[in-house]
């Protein structure tokens, strides 16, 4: 079963999550381009740094970036081999390239940096504050009402997986290497598909039955403070200083 974001009470978790949204926006954009690897290094030092502040735990830190890291962990499979360039080892025919391995450290750096960023927005934002924040910020609304629905049915269409995995189950299945199997599988994919299509169409009429608009309301009101101000103004430097050292780095 999918769980619960754990939030927290820390500092990260009382600023405005419209000025969250806007910093790790950009500040996942500059890492993206950086190419440099001290700059990387500062991008993922001050990810670790942000991670430290909101008091994310560890559970919670592995949980999500393993997922990530397993990913990279397959690219490291392929790109120092496929990468043209300065052979600097060979495992027996293939050689291990210099610019094939620096390729996927910057891949490696990159990533973890840019999820550390998002588990603390995550982990610190209610996920339906953070939808409103995104409609506060002039998001395109369709964006927005797929962010909630994705978030809110995923959910729905996990326990409808685990109903037919257990049904499936009960009658005896057990999966082997061979056309049943494979069979099996395809209708228990196209069963799930089919009830997401009719279970959208009862929540659609559901909506419309209740006057749905398009439009998203909030009881909560979101105000700048001081706080939100300095640290938008702290993340803007930091992040106007990766730039600056990337530029540095390639002169």
């Amino acid at each position: 079963m999918f769980e619960e974001p754990s939030y927290n009470d820390s500092i990260i978790a009382h600023l405005d999550p419209r000025i969250k949204i806007v910093t790790v926006f950009f500040f996942s954009i500059v890492v993206a381009v950086l190419n440099q690897i001290p700059a990387l290094l500062c991008g993922l030092t001050l990810g670790f740094l942000m991670v430290l502040t909101a008091k994310v735990s560890k559970k919670d830190l592995v949980k999500r970036l393993t997922p990530v890291n397993i990913l990279v962990g397959f690219l490291w499979l392929f790109l120092p081999f496929t990468i043209p360039g300065e052979p600097i080892l060979h495992l027996g025919p293939f050689p291990v390239t210099h610019e094939g391995v620096l390729y996927a450290t910057r891949i490696t750096i990159k990533s973890n940096a840019i999820m550390l960023m998002m588990i603390v927005l995550v982990t610190t934002t209610p996920i339906f504050t953070l939808g409103h924040a995104m409609h506060q910020l002039r998001v395109p609304p369709k964006i927005v009402h797929l962010f909630f629905f994705t978030y809110r049915y995923i959910h729905v269409m996990q326990r409808e997986y685990m109903r037919l995995v257990n049904s499936m189950k009960i009658r005896g299945f057990r999966p082997k290497t061979n056309v049943h199997t494979y069979r099996t599988f395809a209708y228990m994919i196209g069963m799930i598909l089919v009830r997401s299509f009719d279970r959208a169409q009862r929540v659609h009429n559901a909506m419309l039955c209740r006057g749905f608009k398009g439009n998203l309301y909030s009881l909560k009101t979101f105000s700048i403070k001081k706080q939100d101000i300095l640290f938008l103004v702290l993340a803007t430097v930091i992040v106007i200083g990766l730039g600056v050292l990337e530029w540095k780095t390639t002169i």
